[in-house]
């Protein structure tokens, strides 16, 4: 689809507006210039005038001629910067441009104009604003055209995240933190984690363990002197179970050494996604050092998908483990499943949805899949069928009745760029068993400090809730040669955030 846009000579328009595009066709060309043989001129007019933005819109088919116009206006009077002011403006060109277009394809856009990763967010800011529920959900349809639908599921997610965390907004002075381990079996085709083959390299593995104890020893000393304490901490990766046994009782026994008063953090969890990586040696570790949430992640009961997407475990082993790892004493498991992996539908989601059943995890995150631009899956799209809208939104559906059927509520929620159906990750749990690490890492409430190797920090300002984001090096050979480097900048960002006097030459 080949997409004129005029009126807008502001280039800053062109990326949300292409993402609105992709929401609608697959393959799109746009453009605010000029544009050889469009298939739609849209023609865009838009003020802000005694504190009241108006947008327009004017569709024209090219080839049918059929005209479509959209409107839109909003008393803005509370913004504080030229940048507010344009966001608003932004916002209300977008609607427009979804209005006209749900207007000629037919296709409803359940989340409206956003592409976002975190809808909640906004009406957790509404909800700690004061704002009642009524005029929340109100502004919510209005000023971004989220259905009924959608809204009712982010309010159910907030009231069982305040449920969870009733001092949710008032964690800023705690931070807690993700521990990356960068070593899988294999690599999964959809994958964009910093995740590699932990086969035949053993050296990079020990190199990597003793420049994540440097990073854990550093920040614990820092967080001891600063008084700050953690709320949660997050083994991920790669799967962390991936290192052998002895490794993993090194890393807790370092965590606990370095760690300020980890007997009162209210959340460790294990990623052990991969089958594969779980041994009863293992799993004594965990034991040991009182951690008892991990994640079992099947992603699909179907052995043909697995193999397809490069996951070598059977579904026999993914149930095998389960087992063991619960009658260790493993007393709140998560795990995952992926709706749309190439050659499922309707039938074979529903299967695995009742294998499901037969072990009843505590929490059961639901994915809809999503062709991320660096995966192997996204480079041979060809290669990889997987279903159409209304398979993955009927899939989806099935998903949330099964998951109300069976007790559990929905408790984060989480969007990506190029996701199937443009729909949701959702998180449910059995009430009470809710990953507060994953609240606070979609909510955004506190700063969330990352260590190990492709690790991404997010410092939150405590008083302005300004955002400054820090990623460690993706590949280990580089973490290995920068770890100090990279803990000293963090140790800085962090003297700065919590107003810590320099003692560092």
């Amino acid at each position: 689809m080949r997409i004129l846009l005029t009126g807008l000579e502001d280039e800053r328009f062109i990326r949300p507006l292409q993402l609105i595009t992709n929401l609608f066709y697959e393959e799109s060309e746009l453009s605010i210039t000029t544009l050889e043989h469009p298939d739609l001129i849209i023609h865009f007019i838009y003020s802000y005038e005694s504190s009241v933005i108006t947008s327009y819109a004017k569709l024209s088919e090219v080839e049918t001629g059929a005209i479509l116009e959209g409107t839109f206006q909003k008393d803005i009077s509370n913004f504080d910067t030229e940048k507010e002011l344009f966001k608003q403006i932004k916002n209300a060109v977008s609607l427009v441009y979804v209005k006209v277009l749900q207007d000629l394809t037919g296709v409803i856009q359940p989340w409206g104009l956003l592409t976002g990763v975190r809808p909640t967010k906004l009406l957790h800011k509404k909800i700690h604003a004061g704002i009642s529920r009524e005029d929340a959900h109100k502004q919510l349809k209005e000023d971004y055209l989220i259905t009924e639908e959608k809204i009712e599921l982010m309010q159910h997610i907030v009231d069982r995240q305040l449920t969870m965390v009733p001092d949710l907004y008032k964690l800023q002075n705690e931070v807690s933190i993700y521990i990356g381990i960068p070593f899988c079996p294999t690599k999964c085709a959809y994958c964009t984690f910093p995740a590699y083959a932990i086969n035949g390299r053993q050296g990079s593995v020990n190199s990597f363990l003793g420049g994540l104890h440097y990073e854990m020893r550093e920040m614990g000393r820092w967080l001891k002197e600063n008084n700050i304490p953690i709320t949660t901490v997050y083994y991920g990766g790669g799967t962390p179970t991936s290192i052998s046994a002895e490794e993993m009782d090194m890393l807790y026994e370092e965590m606990y050494q370095s760690f300020p008063n980890v007997q009162n953090i209210r959340e460790i969890t294990v990623e052990a996604g991969r089958p594969d990586t779980i041994t009863p040696e293992k799993l004594e570790v965990l034991k040991k050092w009182n951690i008892d949430r991990i994640s079992i992640n099947p992603q699909s009961y179907i052995q043909e998908t697995l193999k397809a997407i490069g996951r070598h475990h059977t579904v026999e082993e993914t149930i095998e483990k389960f087992h063991l790892a619960r009658n260790m004493g493993m007393n709140n498991i998560n795990m995952d499943l992926i709706i749309g992996l190439p050659g499922e539908g309707v039938e074979e989601f529903n299967y695995t949805l009742s294998e499901t059943e037969k072990l009843m995890p505590e929490s059961l995150t639901v994915h809809t899949l999503s062709f991320k631009r660096a995966s192997e899956m996204t480079r041979n799209k060809d290669k990889y069928k997987v279903a159409d809208r209304d398979e993955i939104t009927e899939m989806m559906n099935n998903a949330s009745a099964w998951t109300k059927d069976h007790g559990y509520v929905p408790y984060y929620l989480y969007r990506m760029k190029n996701i199937l159906g443009n729909l949701e990750n959702v998180g449910y749990a059995l009430p009470g068993q809710e990953s507060i690490y994953n609240i606070m890492i979609m909510e955004e409430q506190q700063t969330i400090i990352g260590l190990g190797c492709g690790a991404a920090s997010k410092f939150i300002d405590p008083r302005t809730g300004k955002i400054t984001q820090f990623a460690n090096p993706k590949d280990p050979k580089s973490y290995n040669d920068s770890f100090m480097e990279y803990t000293e900048k963090k140790i800085k960002i962090l003297d700065e955030l919590f107003a810590v006097p320099s003692s560092r030459s």
